[in-house]
C-alpha cells in the first residue's frame, strides 16, 4: 500500500534545526548561574556565558548567547526565564523552510511580548489581532495608534532600548543543542 513507515525523529516529527540569540539584557549576579541552568535545560547542553556588567543599571549583568537547536527552542527559553524578578531579556529564532521565526521580549513590568518574525526578522501581525485592534479603537477604549504600539512590542522596546544601547560591543557565544 503505502510502504515501510519512516520515524522522523522525536515524536515522528523532523527536528527542525534552526538557530538564534538570546540577549540577557540585566541580571543580577545572584540570577545568573540560574539563568544559565535554564538555558542548559532547554538546549541540552552546558552554557558558560562571558557576564559583563549592565552600565545602565548598577549590580546588574548582561551576555549575548548565540545558540542553535530545534524550532520552539525560542519559545521554550522565553517559558523557562519569564517571570523572574529583576530580568530582562529577548529571545530570537530565525525561520526555517517549515516554521515561522520568533521573538520573545521580557521585562518584570511588561511580561512577555512575542511575535511571528518573517525571512526579513520582520514581525508578522495576524489579521485577527488588527482587526481587533480596530474594533477597541472604534469603540473609544484605545486609539488605533496605540493599540499597533503594543502589537509591534513598542512598550518593550522603549523600556528595553537604554539596556541594548548600553550592551553594544558585548562578546556573543555561540551554544549548540545537543541531539
Amino acid at each position: 500500500m503505502y510502504g515501510p513507515r519512516m520515524l522522523l525523529g522525536p515524536q515522528g516529527s523532523e527536528p527542525r534545526s534552526t538557530c538564534g540569540v538570546l540577549y540577557v539584557h540585566s541580571a543580577p549576579s545572584a540570577l545568573c548561574p540560574h539563568i544559565e541552568w535554564a538555558v542548559a535545560g532547554v538546549l541540552g547542553a552546558a552554557v558558560n556565558p562571558a557576564w559583563i556588567p549592565q552600565p545602565a543599571q548598577s549590580g546588574t549583568y548582561r551576555t549575548e548567547l548565540a545558540w542553535s537547536g530545534d524550532s520552539g527552542s525560542a519559545s521554550a527559553i522565553a517559558s523557562a526565564l519569564r517571570g523572574w524578578n529583576h530580568l530582562r531579556f529577548e529571545v530570537t529564532e530565525d525561520p526555517t523552510a517549515r516554521s515561522e521565526g520568533a521573538r520573545f521580549s521580557y521585562t518584570p513590568d511588561l511580561g512577555v511580548f512575542h511575535a511571528v518574525t518573517g525571512l526579513h526578522g520582520d514581525l508578522m501581525i495576524p489579521e485577527d489581532r488588527l482587526k481587533a485592534a480596530v474594533v477597541k479603537a472604534a469603540l473609544g477604549d484605545t486609539t488605533l495608534l496605540g493599540e499597533i504600539d503594543k502589537l509591534l512590542g513598542k512598550p518593550w522596546d522603549d523600556e528595553l532600548e537604554t539596556f541594548r544601547h548600553a550592551g553594544e560591543g558585548a562578546p556573543v557565544r555561540w551554544l549548540h543543542h545537543v541531539v
